[in-house]
Order: C-alpha cells, then sequence, then structure tokens
C-alpha cells in the first residue's frame, strides 16, 4: 500500500490562489485519459484524506460528491456531508486518520488530497510514499504552497500531458 499526495501545481509552486481559486487550473488543457492523468490514479484509491479548504472547494465545486471512497476531512469546525458520502471528520495527529484510512482501503492505495500543509503532515510523520504532481504552464506568485516542507525526494516517472509536465516522485525523507 502506498500513500500518494496527487495535485496539480502552478510552476512556481503554488496550488490555489490566495483566494482559493482554481480557475488557473480548469482552464488549461490536459488530456484525461493521458499519462499520470487522475481516471487511472483515481482507480488504485481506497481511502483519501482532505483539508477542510480543499472539502470546502470541492462541495462548492462539484456537482454532487464524486468520490466512492471513505474520505477523512481535517476541520475544527462543523461542515455539511453530502448525501450519500462516506465522510469522516478528524483532528489531530495523522498517524491515526492513516491507520483507519489504510484498514478501509483494503488492498488499494491511499490520497492526500490537499492541501499541502495537510500532506506535509502525512510527510512529517513519515507516512507519505509518493508526490505525483502536475505543473500547469502559469505561475501565480502567490497562494498556498505545494508541500511546505523541506524534503529529498527521488523522481520514478515524468511526462508530458498536452500542456502539462508531470511527474511521480518517491519522498525519500526530510532534508
Amino acid at each position: 500500500m502506498t500513500t500518494h499526495y496527487f495535485t496539480a501545481s502552478s510552476l512556481d509552486g503554488f496550488i490555489a490562489t490566495p483566494e482559493h481559486s482554481l480557475d488557473w487550473l480548469l482552464k488549461q488543457d490536459f488530456d484525461t485519459r493521458g499519462p499520470m492523468a487522475y481516471p487511472a490514479f483515481i482507480e488504485q484509491i481506497g481511502a483519501l484524506a482532505m483539508g477542510a479548504s480543499t472539502y470546502e472547494w470541492v462541495l462548492a465545486h462539484d456537482e454532487g460528491w464524486s468520490y466512492r471512497q471513505p474520505a477523512w476531512v481535517f476541520s475544527h469546525r462543523e461542515l455539511p456531508v453530502p448525501d450519500g458520502a462516506d465522510v469522516r471528520f478528524a483532528r489531530g495527529d495523522v498517524r491515526e486518520v492513516h491507520a483507519a484510512m489504510t484498514e478501509a482501503a483494503g488492498d488499494l492505495d491511499l490520497w492526500v488530497v490537499g492541501g499541502g500543509e495537510l500532506a506535509g503532515q502525512f510527510a512529517d510523520a513519515g507516512l507519505l510514499d509518493e508526490i505525483w504532481v502536475q505543473f500547469a504552464p502559469v505561475t501565480l506568485g502567490q497562494g498556498a504552497p505545494l508541500l511546505p516542507r523541506a524534503l529529498d525526494l527521488e523522481l520514478v516517472d515524468v511526462a508530458r500531458n498536452r500542456a502539462f509536465l508531470c511527474g511521480r516522485y518517491r519522498v525519500l525523507g526530510a532534508l
């Protein structure tokens, strides 16, 4: 079982604008059947974790809840749950949540959806195995950082998906 952080980023290392907007990303040219695309990735995922800002963005922008996997949402406030969604709220140390996710996922992998700080907490605990980044041909100048940690990584795979440079990295540990 592998724990992944799969996300998109601007070339200057931001996953969202300071206002949590992804408009810059959604207008990019990306082949959903191409290399390192989401549809093939999500088929290997048995459980996921996300922060409250990511969860709220998904609720506001997706038409319904699209995840069939159980999702752990890290939040200190009460948030709505879509009908039929298997959403579990968590706070505190990611180790306990990771153990519950592992049990729920069976033979499938885990996905830390976002944000970067949450992925960093998994990395701090030694629980983040891979980082998949689709770099969009845009710079934002500021915003939510891709991964606010100093990590040593090994490049495992690289591909071009239309306008995106896609990389998959193994996490070797903290620098």
